[in-house]
Order: C-alpha cells, then sequence, then structure tokens
C-alpha cells in the first residue's frame, strides 16, 4: 500500500478527553475517529488491526471445533422476557419499539437467540455436543463512556455458545475453550492472565476472566505469590483466618457511650480514641426484598457481589432508611447487632476480635467492649470483604498480590440458566427430555487492539506486535525527489510485497523526520530506510520499533534478511483449522 493513497490522517493534537495512552495514540494514528460518545468509526489502519484480530480469532475457534455463524443485532424482547432479563439487565438494555410498536432491544449479547436456534434444531443427544460462534457488533448502553475503544457503548466482540448433552460434557467444552483462548492472546503477544471472575448479568455457575498486564487496567487482579490462584478484585477469596483461643478474663464490660452525630468510622474513631480496626460496621441491606444485617471490621470494605453471591439473591441493595429503624430501632450511623430483628452474617474478620465498638441502636450512641458470643450471635461467618494487598491465599496460605489489567477476554460455565427458562431440551439415550447444558465465550475484538497499545508503546507511538500489525514493514526513502533513492526504494517495496509481505510504502514528498515520526508513532515493527549515503555503497537501513536495534543490509540480500526477520517474530498459527 502506498502512504499516498491511504486515508491515514496522522495528527499531533488530541481531544482532552482521551485520557488514556491507547485512546491517544489511536486518535493520532488515524486508526479510529469518534462519531458520538462511546460510537467510532475505524479508518483503514485501524480496521487493518481489526482484521488481524478477527482472523487470530477465527484461526484457534475452528481448530476448537466452534462453527461460526452470524446472528441478528436487533433481538425482539420476547425472547429476553423469556430469560428474564428483559427487565434485570437494566438501562446498559438498548431498547426500542417498531413501527407495529413491538418492542426490541440492540444485542449486547447473543445468549437467548442462540438458545432459540437451538431448541428449535436439535433434538437428540446424538446431535450435542455443539459450539457456535459469531464475531459482529454489540451495544451496550453505558452510562460512562470512556477510554476510547476501551470502554465504548458500540463494539466489535467474538461470543461464542457450547451446548452440552450434561455437566462431563460441559467441562471439556469449557476447557477446550479456556486453551483456545490461551493460544489467542499468545498469538496476539500479549503478556497475559487468566483470573477467576464473577458471573455478573450473563449468569451462571464459574467464570475466568482473560486480563492483559497493564498499569492502566480498569481491573484489579489479584493474585498469589506462592501458588496459581487468581482471581479478580470482584472474585478475590481471602482464606478464613484460624480461631484463636480467646481469654474471657480479658473481656471488659459493655458499656454504653454518648457519641452525638458521630456517625462515620473515621468520626467513631476520633471522637473514642481507637483504630478503625476496633470497631464493627452494621449494614443493612435488602436481599429480594427481605432484610439481612452484614457485618464486616471498621478498616475492612464489604464486597457486596459476595454477599449477593452468598445469599443467592438477584437483587441486592442498601436499606432505605425506614428498614432500618424498623429491625434496629436506630437510624443510620447508630446501628449496631446488638437485638436486631434480622438475619445476621459477619465477615471473617471479626473472627477473633473482642472488646470493639459497635452501634449501640440508639441514636448518638455506640457501645464498647461488645463481645461475639458473649452479647451477641450470628447466623453464620462467609468470606464478605473486598480483598486486599497482603492478604492470605484461599488455596495455600500464601500472600495475595494486586496487579492491574485490561479484560480481553471471558468465559462461563452456564450450565442450564437459559436452557430451562427457554424450554431448550434435548432426548438422551433413555428418550428422557432433558436441558442442554451451555457455556458462553467471550472477546472483545475492538478491546483487544487498545490492549495490545497501552502494553506496548514509547514516548514516540505504538509498538506492534508483528501478528497484530496493520503492516509488517514500511519503506522510507528519505527523498522522493532523488531518481535513484525513488526508484530502488519502489523496488525493494514490489520486492517484499511479491514475496507475501505487506508493506506500506512511504511515497510521500515530506522531510525524513516527518517521515521517521510518523513510522514510530504508527508502530510498524520494521522500518527500511532508503538514503543516499547507505545506497551508494549498496546497502539499506532495517530498524527494529520494539528494540530499536538498527541492522545494515546489502541491498540483494535485503528481502531475505526482512523475510526472516518477520517469520522470527510471528507466533505460529498451531495447526491449520480442522
Amino acid at each position: 500500500m502506498r502512504y499516498t493513497h491511504m486515508l491515514l490522517p496522522t495528527t499531533k493534537e488530541v481531544p482532552s478527553d482521551a485520557e488514556i495512552t491507547s485512546h491517544r495514540l489511536m486518535l493520532r494514528a488515524g486508526m479510529i475517529r469518534k462519531l458520538a460518545g462511546g460510537i467510532y468509526s475505524w479508518l483503514p489502519l485501524g480496521y487493518r488491526v481489526i482484521k488481524k484480530i478477527e482472523a487470530i480469532i477465527r484461526e484457534e475457534m475452528d481448530r476448537a471445533g466452534a462453527q461460526e455463524i452470524f446472528m441478528p443485532a436487533v433481538q425482539p424482547a420476547e425472547l429476553w422476557k423469556e430469560s428474564g432479563r428483559w427487565e434485570q439487565y437494566g438501562k446498559e438494555l438498548l431498547r426500542f419499539r417498531d413501527r407495529h410498536n413491538r418492542e426490541y432491544c440492540i444485542g449486547p449479547t447473543h445468549e437467548e437467540v442462540v438458545t432459540d436456534i437451538m431448541r428449535n434444531e436439535i433434538q437428540t443427544y446424538r446431535q450435542l455436543p455443539k459450539n457456535l460462534y459469531q464475531i459482529q457488533t454489540k451495544f451496550r448502553d453505558e452510562v460512562r463512556p470512556r477510554f476510547g475503544v476501551m470502554r465504548s457503548r458500540e463494539f466489535s466482540m467474538k461470543d461464542a455458545y457450547s451446548f452440552d448433552a450434561d455437566n462431563e460434557g460441559a467441562e471439556k467444552s469449557y476447557a477446550a475453550m479456556f486453551e483456545a483462548y490461551e493460544r489467542i492472546f499468545r498469538r496476539c503477544g500479549f503478556t497475559f492472565r487468566a483470573v477467576e471472575a464473577d458471573t455478573g448479568s450473563i449468569g451462571g455457575s464459574f467464570s475466568h476472566e482473560f486480563l492483559v498486564n497493564a498499569d492502566s487496567g480498569e481491573d484489579a487482579m489479584v493474585y498469589c505469590a506462592a501458588c496459581s490462584y487468581a482471581a479478580n478484585l470482584e472474585k478475590a477469596e481471602i482464606a478464613e483466618p484460624e480461631e484463636e483461643q480467646r481469654d474471657d478474663d480479658a473481656l471488659l464490660p459493655l458499656e454504653e457511650v454518648h457519641t452525638p452525630g458521630v456517625r462515620t468510622i473515621e468520626e467513631v474513631s476520633g471522637f473514642l480514641d481507637v483504630k478503625p480496626r476496633d470497631i464493627v460496621k452494621t449494614l443493612i441491606y435488602s436481599a429480594d426484598g427481605k432484610t439481612v444485617a452484614v457485618l464486616v471490621r471498621g478498616d475492612e470494605e464489604i464486597n457486596e457481589i459476595k454477599v449477593k453471591n452468598f445469599l443467592g439473591a438477584d437483587v441486592l441493595e442498601m436499606a432505605m432508611d425506614d428498614e432500618i429503624r424498623s429491625v434496629t430501632g436506630a437510624p443510620r450511623g447508630f446501628v449496631g447487632p446488638l437485638g436486631i430483628k434480622c438475619p445476621l452474617i459477619s465477615d471473617y474478620s471479626l473472627k477473633n476480635m473482642v472488646n470493639f465498638v459497635i452501634g449501640a441502636n440508639r441514636e448518638d450512641y455506640h457501645a464498647k467492649n461488645c463481645n461475639l458470643g458473649r452479647d451477641f450471635s450470628v447466623d453464620t461467618f462467609a468470606d464478605l470483604r473486598i480483598a486486599r494487598e497482603g492478604d492470605c491465599c484461599p488455596r495455600c496460605g500464601g500472600d495475595l498480590q494486586f496487579a492491574r489489567g485490561i479484560e480481553v477476554g471471558h468465559v462461563f460455565k452456564l450450565g442450564t440458566k437459559y436452557t430451562k427458562a427457554m424450554n431448550a431440551t434435548f432426548l438422551d439415550r433413555d428418550g428422557k427430555e432433558k436441558f442442554m447444558v451451555m457455556g458462553c465465550y467471550g472477546i472483545g475484538v475492538s478491546r483487544i487492539a487498545a490492549a495490545a497499545i497501552e502494553q506496548s508503546h514509547d514516548e514516540n507511538g505504538i509498538i506492534w506486535s508483528m501478528s497484530l500489525a496493520p503492516f509488517q514493514v514500511i519503506v522510507t526513502p528519505v527523498n522522493m525527489g532523488d531518481k535513484d533513492i525513488s526508484e530502488k526504494a519502489e523496488e525493494i517495496y514490489r520486492e517484499l510485497e511479491s514475496a507475501g509481505l505487506e508493506v506500506l510504502f512511504d511515497d510521500r514528498d515530506e522531510r525524513a523526520g516527518v517521515k521517521f515520526k510518523d513510522a514510530d508513532l504508527l508502530g510498524i515493527p520494521l522500518r527500511v530506510t532508503v538514503g543516499a549515503k547507505q545506497l551508494a555503497e549498496g546497502r539499506v537501513e532495517v530498524k527494529s520499533r520494539k528494540t530499536g536495534d538498527v541492522a545494515i543490509v546489502a541491498l540483494e540480500e535485503a528481502a531475505a534478511f526482512i523475510m526472516k526477520v518477520v517469520e522470527k517474530e510471528m507466533p505460529a498459527a498451531m495447526e491449520p483449522p480442522r
């Protein structure tokens, strides 16, 4: 491709709302342009990267036995009402009515549509297992789209859905997709980690996120320094502490203290001259309309996803003021566990606490020297708080550590969540009707492009891996007005293209410095510079964008040299698709 023929509008200026590196560089490199909030057009350079990503995904999905389909973006409300997600999904689901006043949505995901296909086409166990995938545009009406294509409303996604006759088969399908994802992200050139994750609005029993290591990542990943355990912050478990022997003689008498207007942990800590870790917070929730109290140490934070999952609730919300008064007799800020009129569960952090401070369930009062067992009891203990660096690993007891990451893929064990709701059944070997067992597997195609830039860039621009680069080589004549230079550059360009390489020929009539800056900004892995000095000696310069290493190569050896470098840096496609 000739630079002068390409729509490649590089720029030095970027909008002030471009907060992260990938957003700034994608705009500067002419990869994307904003159409509306969270909605972007992909220009030629950017779309070449997207096609590279799609090709890798297709090869590995086909290799894993999945079959490509294409489902409509517009989905009828009836399917979503069958699954129960029409209201549950929330405002991210873009709903509309057609001219006949029928309700539809723009698909943020396709579980309902694919389940509808399978319930109409599958009759017996002999037709299972099946794994169907698509690469399609999705729309989620994000309340605050940001970070360019990293958190956009419209985006490209690969979603796959497996259907099996039993849980054993579903486990095999999940494992096959997990391995396919590892191959995909290795071929993209990523440093990444698979972590346990919450299933969120998709549902199901278990899931893993694939997080690309990046300091700018929105997601915190928690991992053990001593074993292979890893999870995202929402899911990260904390080991139950060993119970310590309590000296009952050290327990002080319960004492009410007047604390006028003192409500927050910081205020109570300062007023009573105690540390936050010596206070117990009592939080009142409404779980599917039922009131429950949750206890946690004052310096810790409740993980509401853990609470929701522990209770098996569909909806978990902080209780309203009148609900709090009805079970405690006190206003918010003075609530404690004594005499509370609802189920009481406690985080592990309360174990081994003695003589702690609580709300006295009386306005403007707290209680000192409260103790479990003596003054109140809880219904159960559980892991209910947000993990912190240095907590104990739930698998081996080692120290948990934190890193930042960008989610690029998510795999789910859905079980029969959708097939039961939508009556997707088959006849087993004994002629009995059973529900198909599902898995769901997503990859953010457009997000991969941004994540690659976040993980690999410098002060000059993007540094693409050979597998994702829009072009593998850029040929840069330093002076197009010099006939010898321009003709030799043209010859090299044609030779490399004939050899099957993807080449950008910078045939602009620009100064060499401008061309070099643009080449660095675009991040093309290899730059071939054709200049008067080297050309006079029958040589050209080949520079690596990643390492900065420069090789001076004889003209007659240049094509072979470049081919060898490309082959060395290109991760192999594991096997041809079957």
